[in-house]
C-alpha cells in the first residue's frame, strides 16, 4: 500500500510539473490561404510542441508547448526557415519566392528588412461622370525603388518587375500625378477619377485563381465551382450550373416532362450523394426532382468530390459527393433580386434578403418563383416542347456565432412545384386519366427544416463538435397518360461529429454517430410498395498530415440497418505532393443504398411500357435488395506559369465496380421495363484529361476529354449502357474586359450513344442502334452597371441541333410502342435567354 501512495504521489508530482511547464501563446505569423495554414502547422509540429493551431483570417498562431523544451524564438526561427516572417523575424527573399504563387502574403505587415524583386501586373482605368471606365492607353508606371518606367498598352494593362514592397508613381496627361504603395503581389487596378484635378482611387489588389479550381491542401479530389463560374451561364436551378462544367453530363430524361439528370463517372445521379451544406436534405424519393429544387442564383458554391467520398457524410457516395453551399445571412447581400425570362416564355425571379441583426445574430430570406405559362410545339410532333406550370420555393435561414466558441444555424424550407405536359391538346379537367389525349401532370410539395450547432473549444480550438439534424416530408401526387403515381417520404437524420487530435496536429480525427429514419409509401398504376429504413451508425476518420508532401484521411464506418443489418463502408484517401505544384491523389472505398426504382425512373414513364420486378429476392420495398459499389479513383494535377501567365493540368482515372445493384432493363422488349438484382458483371471506367490556362490577362480556357467504358451485365449478355456518350470533348472560354463586360462561350461534342433496341417494333417505330455525334454550343455575355447592376443575355444550343424523332408514336401515344424516353441528344431548338441581377451590399 505504501507503495502504490508513493507511486500516486510521484505521479501527481510529474503531472503537476508538466503543468507548470506547459506554456500557451498567440502570436502573429504571415501567411495568405490554406496551403500557408498547413505548412505553418507541420513545421509547428515537427518541434513536438503540444499543439499548433493557425487561423487564416487573423493570421494569428496558437501554440501549446513545454517550457523546458521549446522557446518563441525557436518556433519563429523554424517558421521563417520555409518562408513565413513573423512580427520579429523575416525569412530570406529567396525562401519567400520559392513559396507557391497563391501563399506570397503582404509582407508590409511583418519586420521587413530585406527586398523581394518580383513582376506586378495592373490595369489603369479612366472614371467618366457617369461611372463609366474604359482604359487608359500610354499611361506612365514609374517605380521609386528603382530605375525605370513603363507605359500602359492599348488595353491600359501593363507589367513591370519591381521590389515590394515597391512605390509606384503614376503619371497621365490631364490628371495630377500621384504615388501609390504596392504592398503585395496580385493583380493591381487603378482608376483615375474624373477631372483634372481628380487624384488617384484606392487601388484594389485582386487574387487571381480559375472560376472552378481543385483544393490545392484536400486529400480528397474535390472541384470548387465559384459563384463566378455560376455566373457564366443562367443556372436556374441546380441541374443548369454543371452546363460549364466537364465533370458532370447533364441530359434530359425523357421528350416531355423537362427534366434533367446529371451523371458522374459514367453512372447516374443517385450513385452521388448529394448534399446541401454536408446535411442530408435531398435524398430517396426527392433526388430525381432535387435538381431544379435549388435555385442557381442561391448557391455561393459547390464541391464536387470525384470518387468515393468521406464517411463522415454517410455510405451512400459510390462515384462522388456533391455539396451546395448557399448563400449565408451574415455574408450575403443585403439585397439580391434575380431576373430572368427566355424565348419559350419560361420566367424565373429570384429576391434574396439578408440582415444582421447584432454582432451575433443575422437573418435570409431566399425566395423563387419560376413558370413557363406559353405552350410551345417547334418541331410539330403534337407534344408540348416543354411543361406549363409553375414552382414556388422559400428558406428561411439563421445564424448564430458567439465569440464563446458556439455556432448555430437554421433552416426552414418550402417548395411546391406543378407541371402539366404532354399532347397540346391536353386539358387537365377533361382528359386526365383518359384517352381522350395523352397528358402528364407532376404534383410536388416538400417541406424541409435543418439544425447545425457547433461548438469549437476557446483554449483548444483543434477540439469542436458538432451536430446536424434534417427532417423532410415529400408528396408527389402525379400522373402519366393513364397511370397514376402516388408517392410519400418521411425522412429524419442526425450526425453527432466530434473532431480533435491526438498527440499533436500531424494526426487528427473524427468520429461520430448518426441516425436515420425513413418510410416510403409509394403506389404506381395501383400497386402499392413500402418500406422503412432505420440505420443507426458510426464512423471514425483519421487524418495524418504529418510529412511535407504525404497527407492520408483513412475512415471506416459500420451501420446496421434494419433489413441488410451490418454493413461496413471503408474508405481511404491519399495525397502525395512531388513538388509544391504537381500533387497525386488516390481513393478507394465502398458505399451502398438501396434504389427507388420508381423515383430514379420516371423518365420511363412517358412510355407504354410496362413495369415488372423479376427474381425478387425478399419482401423488403421492391424486394431487390441493396447495391454497392467499391469505386478505385487516381488523381494527377500540375500547375504551371507560362512567363507570367498560369495554368492547370488534370488527369483524372476512376473505376466503379457493383457487386450488388439492381439492374433496369429496356432492351430485353420495347414492351417492358425490367428490374432484377444484377447476376453478373456491372462497372464503369472513366478517363479525363483537363487543361485551364490563362494565355493573357482576364482571358481564360478550359479544354478537356473524357472516355468513358460503362458495361453490365443484362438478361441478353454484357451490354454498353445506354445513352452515355462513350467519348466527350469541351471547351470554354472566358474573357472580361476593364469595362466590366463579360463572355463566354462553351463548346461541347458527344460522341456516339447506344441506343437499347427497337427492332421489335415495327419498321416505322424503330430507332437506329446508335446516335449520331452532333456537337452544342452556348454562349453568354453580360454587362456591370455600376456596383448594383448586371444584365446579361445568351443563347444555348446556338447550331439548333435536336434530335429527330425523340417520340416513337407521337401520333398515337396510347398504343404499344408509344415511347419519349429515349433521348440522346438536344430536346430544345436554339433558345435565347435574357435578365438581370441587382445587388445591395
Amino acid at each position: 500500500m505504501k507503495c502504490i501512495f508513493i507511486f500516486l504521489f510521484m505521479l501527481l508530482a510529474h503531472i503537476t510539473s508538466a503543468q507548470k511547464n506547459n506554456k500557451l501563446e498567440t502570436f502573429f505569423v504571415n501567411g495568405k490561404c490554406e496551403m500557408c495554414k498547413d505548412r505553418i502547422e507541420k513545421t509547428v509540429n515537427k518541434l513536438r510542441v503540444r499543439f499548433a493551431d493557425w487561423d487564416v483570417n487573423s493570421h494569428m498562431l496558437t501554440v501549446s508547448y513545454d517550457s523546458t523544451k521549446m522557446d518563441r524564438k525557436k518556433i519563429e526561427q523554424a517558421l521563417v526557415s520555409v518562408g513565413h516572417d513573423t512580427k520579429d523575424l523575416v525569412a530570406h527573399d529567396e525562401v519567400y519566392e520559392a513559396l507557391p504563387a497563391c501563399c506570397h502574403y503582404d509582407r508590409s505587415q511583418t519586420a521587413l528588412t530585406t527586398v523581394n524583386k518580383q513582376w506586378i501586373t495592373g490595369i489603369v482605368l479612366q472614371e467618366d461622370t457617369k461611372g463609366k471606365l474604359t482604359a487608359v492607353h500610354h499611361a506612365n508606371i514609374t517605380n521609386l525603388h528603382q530605375p525605370g518606367t513603363v507605359s500602359t498598352d492599348s488595353f491600359g494593362i501593363f507589367k513591370i518587375f519591381t521590389e515590394v514592397p515597391a512605390q509606384l508613381q503614376i503619371s497621365y496627361v490631364g490628371f495630377k500625378t500621384d504615388t501609390i504603395a504596392i504592398k503585395e503581389v496580385s493583380e493591381v487596378k487603378i482608376i483615375l477619377k474624373n477631372g483634372s484635378t481628380g487624384n488617384l482611387s484606392e487601388v484594389v489588389v485582386q487574387s487571381k485563381r480559375f472560376s472552378t479550381y481543385v483544393s490545392s491542401i484536400n486529400p480528397l479530389n474535390t472541384m470548387i465551382i465559384t459563384s463566378k463560374e455560376l455566373a457564366k451561364a443562367a443556372c436556374c436551378n441546380l441541374s443548369e450550373s454543371f452546363e460549364t462544367s466537364p465533370s458532370i453530363d447533364v441530359s434530359y430524361t425523357d421528350g416531355v416532362t423537362g427534366m434533367k439528370q446529371i451523371q458522374l463517372l459514367g453512372l447516374a445521379g443517385q450513385y452521388s450523394q448529394l448534399l446541401t451544406e454536408n446535411s442530408s436534405e435531398i435524398r430517396g424519393l426527392a433526388g430525381p426532382f432535387g435538381l431544379s429544387f435549388v435555385p442557381g442564383p442561391w448557391l455561393e458554391s459547390i464541391e464536387v468530390t470525384k470518387g468515393i467520398g468521406t464517411v463522415v457524410n454517410g455510405y451512400e457516395s459510390m462515384t462522388g459527393q456533391i455539396n451546395i453551399e448557399e448563400k449565408k445571412p451574415d455574408r450575403a447581400e443585403k439585397l439580391f433580386i434575380n431576373g430572368y425570362i427566355n424565348s419559350t416564355g419560361r420566367m424565373e425571379s429570384n429576391i434574396m434578403l439578408a440582415k444582421k441583426l447584432n454582432d451575433k445574430w443575422s437573418t435570409g430570406l431566399l425566395t423563387n418563383i419560376n413558370g413557363s405559362p406559353v405552350k410551345n410545339d417547334h418541331n410539330k410532333d403534337g407534344f408540348l416542347d416543354m411543361p406549363t406550370g409553375r414552382q414556388f420555393n422559400i428558406v428561411n435561414r439563421w445564424k448564430y456565432e458567439g465569440h464563446n466558441g458556439w455556432i448555430i444555424q437554421l433552416a426552414l424550407k418550402a417548395l411546391s412545384d406543378k407541371r402539366i405536359a404532354g399532347q397540346t391538346n391536353f386539358d387537365e379537367k377533361k382528359d386526365k386519366l383518359t384517352t381522350h389525349a395523352y397528358g402528364l401532370g407532376i404534383d410536388i410539395e416538400q417541406y424541409a427544416a435543418t439544425s447545425k450547432v457547433g461548438y469549437v473549444f476557446p483554449n483548444h480550438k483543434y477540439k469542436s463538435i458538432g451536430w446536424i439534424v434534417t427532417a423532410v416530408k415529400l408528396n408527389n401526387n402525379s400522373y402519366y397518360g393513364l397511370r397514376p403515381y402516388e408517392a410519400q417520404q418521411g425522412s429524419l437524420y442526425s450526425n453527432l461529429i466530434y473532431q480533435n487530435i491526438i498527440g499533436n496536429s500531424f494526426h487528427k480525427f473524427r468520429t461520430g454517430i448518426s441516425f436515420l429514419n425513413e418510410t416510403f409509401k409509394e403506389k404506381f398504376n395501383a400497386s402499392p410498395y413500402q418500406r422503412r429504413e432505420t440505420v443507426p451508425g458510426a464512423y471514425f476518420e483519421y487524418n495524418y498530415s504529418g510529412e511535407k508532401k504525404l497527407s492520408i484521411v483513412a475512415g471506416i464506418r459500420a451501420d446496421y440497418h434494419n433489413d441488410y443489418h451490418w454493413m461496413v463502408t471503408p474508405r481511404l484517401h491519399v495525397k502525395y505532393d512531388f513538388t509544391p505544384q504537381t500533387n497525386l491523389r488516390l481513393s478507394a472505398g465502398s458505399g451502398f443504398r438501396t434504389a427507388n426504382i420508381f423515383a430514379e425512373n420516371t423518365g420511363l414513364f412517358i412510355s407504354s411500357r410496362d413495369y415488372m420486378i423479376l427474381d425478387p429476392i425478399n419482401k423488403y420495398g421492391y424486394g431487390l435488395g441493396y447495391e454497392k459499389a467499391w469505386n478505385y479513383g487516381l488523381n494527377l494535377v500540375h500547375n504551371f506559369h507560362i512567363g507570367e501567365n498560369h495554368g492547370s493540368i488534370s488527369l483524372d482515372a476512376y473505376h466503379t465496380k457493383f457487386t450488388d445493384q439492381t439492374v433496369v432493363d429496356i432492351d430485353a422488349s420495347t414492351q417492358q421495363i425490367l428490374f432484377y438484382p444484377l447476376q453478373g458483371k456491372s462497372f464503369s471506367n472513366s478517363l479525363q484529361a483537363e487543361i485551364n490556362y490563362s494565355p493573357f490577362y482576364n482571358f481564360e480556357i478550359r479544354l478537356a476529354y473524357r472516355w468513358l467504358d460503362v458495361q453490365t451485365q443484362y438478361k441478353t449478355g454484357v451490354l454498353e449502357k445506354p445513352l452515355i456518350a462513350k467519348n466527350r470533348g469541351f471547351l470554354n472560354l472566358a474573357y472580361s474586359t476593364h469595362t466590366n463586360w463579360k463572355f463566354d462561350v462553351t463548346s461541347q461534342w458527344y460522341g456516339p450513344k447506344r441506343i437499347p433496341n427497337t427492332l421489335m417494333n415495327p419498321a416505322d417505330k424503330q430507332m437506329a442502334s446508335q446516335s449520331p455525334a452532333y456537337m452544342q454550343l452556348n454562349a453568354q455575355v453580360s454587362k456591370k452597371l455600376g456596383k448594383k447592376w448586371e444584365l446579361y443575355l445568351g443563347a444555348e444550343n446556338i447550331t439548333n441541333y435536336v434530335q429527330e424523332k425523340m417520340i416513337l408514336s407521337a401520333d398515337n401515344p396510347f398504343s404499344n410502342y408509344f415511347d419519349a424516353s429515349l433521348i440522346w441528344g438536344p430536346v430544345n431548338e436554339r433558345l435565347i435567354y435574357a435578365g438581370f441581377r441587382f445587388k445591395i451590399k
